[in-house]
């Protein structure tokens, strides 16, 4: 990561969060925005990490997060907030966001999650990902019902693995973007739009746990 958006209009937190984010990627330059206006601005940089507040004076960090997503997709948005209920998260994540991080969650832990997005992992805090798990399992499609692709299935093996789509490409010995033509195919089955939900759902079917064994 060598440029940091952070949307938050509390000043002290927004300190805290450019030191979390200085510490996970020592080498990135972080651009702060107090308001969403602010943010929208600071957006037309493209941003290769965008960490992303809710509730704003001026609106929903929401709206950044939508025009990150048209604008320059390869930014990984990641929310920070308070609200961890399953209307706030499922809109964030079903609207693209790739992460979903609690503030009231010690420094240590945040540095770590957010790190592990240069691995492919999403930064989740562990309430949240169990909180969409329940969601899924509660009122999502019935994952068994979908009908996935033999390829599909490894597609989805892989991306839940943390694989980017050149690591997916190798694995598989099939093009690169023959990969994203299947993860667009494996998102609109699903109804999801984020590796996140991806790797969630792949949970469910096994297929992380059956992708590690395989690792030998």
């Amino acid at each position: 990561m060598k440029r940091i958006l952070i949307l938050e209009d509390v000043a002290e937190t927004r300190r805290w969060l450019s030191q979390i984010a200085c510490a996970a990627f020592p080498d990135a330059s972080v651009v702060e925005a107090d308001n969403l206006r602010a943010g929208l601005a600071a957006a037309n940089d493209a941003p290769d990490l965008a960490l992303i507040d809710l509730r704003l004076p001026d609106g929903s960090g929401l709206e950044l997060l939508r025009l990150l997503r048209s604008r320059s997709p390869q930014t990984v948005c990641v929310i920070t907030t308070v609200m961890g209920d399953d209307a706030n998260v499922v809109a964030a994540l079903s609207q693209g966001a790739e992460g979903y991080l609690l503030k009231d969650q010690d420094e240590a832990v945040l540095i770590h999650q957010l790190g592990q997005i240069s691995h492919g992992i999403p930064a989740l805090s562990p309430v949240i990902a169990r909180r969409i798990m329940n969601h899924f399992r509660d009122t999502g499609p019935v994952i068994d019902e979908v009908q996935l692709t033999r390829r599909e299935t490894d597609v989805l093996a892989l991306i839940a693995r943390g694989l980017r789509n050149a690591e997916v490409a190798a694995e598989l010995d099939i093009a690169e973007n023959t990969v994203a033509g299947y993860i667009k195919e494996i998102y609109r089955k699903l109804g999801i739009s984020s590796r996140a939900e991806a790797s969630w759902h792949a949970t469910r079917l096994g297929l992380r746990a059956q992708a590690k064994d395989g690792d030998g």
